[in-house]
């Protein structure tokens, strides 16, 4: 495979999540029949990056390197079907009850691949021998698939009851609940994160800059996380914007992915190597 396709694709990917900040927090893109072509465009571009960079892995006969690539394509996914989806979707209290409907959708999909590529992850790590920093990101991983899952469910939940025109209060049975389910989501994916991470250095596939700028980042989005408190704050077009609360940033579902989806394409980046060599 062309080396300059390649390291084209490893940039491109590197800098998905920060493209998807940006595309996904204009609202003014969402204008039928450009959003939905802005995303066709970004979603094919996600592919072909991914699949030149390492994902035809998936497909070969070596055990080891398809579970690596595997590992590595599910920790992109969230943010490939964001690209796709989510154009101009803006924060929720800009978007209409459908588009709320699937944005939770979407978190609830990617929830599940996340953990899953945890998983795939901690198998390939035990195999290279590293085995103790490997199972505490996984540790962390279960608990905080499951608490993504059940409050990410909780809006699925008020959004379809939304959308049949009944009332929710921001203080039902959900309200609370979902704050805390989210607040320990959040902060075990970034302990998750930090402890692959680490991992990853001690099998020697990170370097041990890297591994350090990993960890020194989950820790200072989990600072802000902590700081703000159990509570979600409320967001709305009268308070103060969400991109000058680092609190909130931290807080959002999708941020604490932003890590992992980087650390897949490293993966994608080792797997398509192996393969190659």
């Amino acid at each position: 495979m062309n080396r300059t396709a390649r390291r084209m694709g490893y940039i491109f990917l590197c800098t998905l999540p920060f493209l998807d900040l940006a595309v996904v927090g204009v609202r003014a893109l969402r204008i039928p029949g450009i959003y939905q072509a802005i995303g066709g465009v970004l979603f094919a571009a996600i592919v072909v990056a991914a699949w030149i960079l390492g994902a035809r892995v998936i497909g070969s006969g070596a055990a080891g390197g398809r579970r690596l690539a595997l590992a590595g394509a599910f920790l992109i996914v969230p943010f490939a079907i964001i690209s796709l989806l989510w154009v101009g979707l803006g924060a929720p209290f800009q978007a209409t009850t459908p588009e709320n409907y699937m944005r939770f959708l979407v978190l609830l999909a990617s929830a599940i691949v996340v953990a899953s590529a945890f998983v795939a992850l901690k198998e390939e790590l035990y195999d290279a021998g590293e085995r103790f920093y490997s199972t505490v990101g996984f540790a962390a991983s279960i608990p905080a698939g499951a608490a993504y899952l059940v409050c990410i469910s909780m809006s699925v939940a008020r959004s379809v009851v939304a959308m049949r025109g009944e009332a929710t209060s921001s203080r039902d049975l959900f309200g609370e609940i979902y704050s805390v389910l989210e607040f320990v989501a959040c902060v075990l994916t970034y302990v998750a994160t930090a402890a692959f991470a680490t991992s990853l250095g001690r099998a020697r596939w990170l370097g041990r800059g890297a591994a350090g700028a990993y960890v020194m980042a989950s820790a200072v989005l989990l600072l802000f996380l902590v700081m703000r408190g159990l509570t979600f704050p409320e967001i709305a077009g009268n308070t103060a914007p969400w991109y000058t609360r680092p609190g909130v940033i931290a807080g959002i579902p999708a941020i604490p992915w932003i890590m992992p989806c980087l650390l897949g394409v490293v993966l994608l980046r080792r797997a398509g190597d192996e393969h190659r060599g």
